[in-house]
């Protein structure tokens, strides 16, 4: 029987702490800054809205102010019931982005591995997402709903090509990011394309994969928007022109203000959820400083 008489490295288990506590220090630093910027935009956006109803002396009748919101939400005799069915468009809405969103970031993430692949695919394909990418979505919307109808079908289509093609170009550009010599590296110890892609691409292109997120978010919600508005008539979207034909102002700021601030913090918990892992993975500017 034998005995093993080594004695753990304490230098090594001293580095080992160290670079946690400097990962976990950095992820910190990256939330607070996260959370920092979110405040500072929420208090832009507010003093943009006030200063530009002041600025052009907009009539109060069609412009309402953050306290105008504030009351036909919470103070009014119906406010409760005003907001209920807000609520429940917006939960409409948001379920609409997500399948848009979802399936559209899917398919940039597949579409891009597939580039990465065949360059020959990644040539014949490009050039066309590059031009579509240009065209906007209200171009598409009468072709999108001939096809697919007036119903669900119709604001994910809408919802996914929205995110689809800026994902895309986002994605495939970061699987591009890493160096010649890292790809060598894994072919020399025996890897193919997909090794070297799931090894060191994937993995790479991180930064760029949460950049795809955070511009798809906002966008998923435009594009169920505008799907309620010209196709199902269901949500925000479909709400905002009932609101607009019977003169509801209230209601229409209400609608866009609640929309506005669920896209700034969805974006902004994106971001901060990024910040966090990339300091982590030593992948975050600050911490690459």
């Amino acid at each position: 029987m034998s005995i093993d008489t080594t004695t753990p490295d304490p230098t090594k288990n001293s580095v080992s702490t160290a670079m946690n506590s400097q990962a976990t220090t950095a992820a910190l630093k990256a939330l607070r800054t996260s959370l920092i910027t979110f405040a500072a935009t929420m208090f832009t956006v507010l003093v943009l809205w006030v200063g530009t109803i002041q600025l052009f002396d907009l009539s109060p009748f069609i412009a309402k102010t953050p306290a105008d919101v504030w009351q036909y939400l919470f103070t009014e005799p119906d406010s409760a019931a005003d907001r209920a069915e807000l609520m429940s468009k917006l939960g409409e809405t948001l379920v609409d982005a997500a399948v848009g969103f979802s399936a559209g970031l899917l398919l940039a993430l597949v579409t891009a591995i597939v580039f990465q692949l065949s360059k020959g695919v990644e040539h014949a394909l490009m050039p066309m997402a590059l031009l579509l990418r240009s065209v906007p979505l209200i171009a598409f919307a009468p072709v999108i709903i001939m096809i697919f109808g007036r119903d669900f079908w119709t604001t994910a289509v809408m919802g996914g090509i929205v995110v689809l093609f800026p994902a895309l170009v986002s994605i495939a550009f970061g699987l591009k990011s890493f160096s010649p010599q890292m790809s060598d590296l894994v072919t020399v110890y025996g890897g193919n394309a997909w090794t070297s892609l799931r090894k060191v691409g994937l993995p790479s292109s991180l930064p760029s994969f949460f950049a795809a997120v955070r511009i798809s978010v906002p966008g998923a919600i435009t594009g169920a928007l505008l799907a309620e508005w010209l196709a199902t008539g269901r949500g925000v979207g479909g709400a905002i022109g009932g609101y607009l034909a019977a003169a509801q102002f209230s209601a229409v700021w209400a609608a866009v203000v609640v929309v506005t601030g669920v896209s700034l913090v969805l974006y902004n918990l994106v971001q901060i959820v990024e910040n966090v892992v990339l300091a982590r993975m030593s992948m975050h500017p600050d911490r690459r400083a």
